[in-house]
């Protein structure tokens, strides 16, 4: 089964929001903003099906945390 990766990480100017199953990505002002969006993209996507985990990166690259999304 494959899993979702979704990725909040910081830009310069914003934060990203994007998925290894997805070429595209969304830019938010805010990390609070683009994590929100993160998990309940999540949430959507583990209600239909796909098992997906959220890995949000903090400014200075390390990892700030991991949120895991079984489908259901």
């Amino acid at each position: 089964m494959n899993i979702n990766v979704i990725y909040v990480e910081p830009m310069a100017e914003g934060w990203s929001l994007r998925q290894d199953l997805a070429d595209n990505h969304q830019v938010f002002s805010s990390g609070a903003k683009a994590e929100d969006a993160a998990l309940r993209l999540a949430a959507r996507l583990a209600e239909a099906g796909q098992a997906s985990e959220v890995r949000v990166y903090l400014r200075g690259g390390e990892l700030g945390g991991r949120f895991a999304c079984p489908a259901a």
